[in-house]
């Protein structure tokens, strides 16, 4: 995907788009010109409004209403737990069970700065595969906190490869350019025809790329 996004779902009332790492959804405090919003607008010639979030670092799946109606109703989908989300992450060394549930209080690094105080977050996680250094893990947020799945498998000693705010870069055997995480399927029932829609994804190139050189080496270098 050489853009910053490709649109995967579009119909009269929504707009799902796979975006790429390193593009903010909407502008920050420092007012950045080029976000996914607006991109996405000047496409298709209108306003767009973005239904949640989608960290900076993160890549995937993402949803747009075309009206601020369709956004109430599935940002009320979302409060209500009602919209699915799982994510793939490479992440640091092996996790000590193969599936299972992370639950506690959490924080990110603006809300202490704040003065916010913890919120309760939980995920569901299974492992798929292991590698050397690093396994790859299926995550399933149930909860919707800022950085949750970067916050909570720092917590437990597996930050997701990449990361550089809740891990030194000296924590890691393997380093990569960016944060190997990917918000790759997504499930919700349509505003309008109150169907449930299911989309996924293929995950990007680069972590495509990244997992296919060690599989290779795995062949030959066998845990």
């Amino acid at each position: 995907m050489s853009k910053a996004f490709e649109i995967v779902f579009n119909d009269e009332y929504l707009i799902v788009v796979n975006k790429i790492a390193k593009i903010l959804v909407q502008p920050s405090p420092k007012k950045e010109k080029y976000t996914l919003t607006s991109l996405l607008g000047k496409e298709t010639g209108r306003k767009v409004y973005p239904c949640h979030r989608l960290d900076r670092e993160t890549a995937g799946l993402i949803i747009y209403a075309k009206s601020e109606a369709a956004q109430r109703e599935i940002m009320r989908e979302f409060k209500q737990g009602e919209v699915k989300k799982k994510y793939i992450a490479l992440v640091k060394g092996k996790l000590s069970k193969k599936k299972g549930v992370l639950e506690g209080r959490i924080i990110d690094r603006e809300g202490k700065i704040f003065g916010e105080r913890p919120k309760q977050a939980k995920t569901i996680y299974r492992v798929l595969k292991e590698f050397n250094n690093f396994s790859m893990v299926e995550l399933e947020p149930l909860t919707g906190r800022t950085n949750q799945l970067r916050i909570q498998l720092a917590k437990i000693g597996n930050p997701i490869l990449g990361e550089r705010k809740y891990a030194f870069r000296r924590d890691f055997a393997i380093n990569v350019k960016r944060l190997a995480l990917c918000a790759y399927s997504l499930s919700f029932t349509h505003p309008l025809s109150k169907e449930r829609v299911n989309l996924e994804i293929p995950l990007p190139q680069d972590m495509e790329t990244f997992l296919k050189i060690h599989m290779d080496r795995s062949l030959f270098f066998p845990n």
